[in-house]
């Protein structure tokens, strides 16, 4: 189902009392799931009450076919051909 590297849904569905979901194996997903990024893309936020980061991606333009690219340092759309 997924490819994290522990399943909790098996161990939680398995009903074995004895073999509890360990605070090591849930930081473990954590830590395979967090983005990786410059900490000059991301900027201080919160979500849900809960201070969070958001990557600083200009917003999509609405009608075209763009790429995201990095002109003069700064990430920006790029306008591009439509490929068939």
């Amino acid at each position: 189902m997924n490819d994290f590297p522990n399943d909790f849904q098996t161990v939680a569905k398995s009903g074995n009392q004895l073999n509890p979901i360990s605070s090591y194996a849930l930081m473990q997903n954590f830590v395979w799931g967090r983005l990786l990024v410059d900490e000059s893309l991301l900027e201080d936020t919160t979500a849900m009450g809960f201070s969070a980061k958001r990557l600083k991606i200009p917003p999509v333009p609405q009608s075209g076919t763009y790429v995201l690219g990095a002109i003069s340092g700064g990430l920006q759309w790029i306008a591009t051909e439509e490929c068939p």
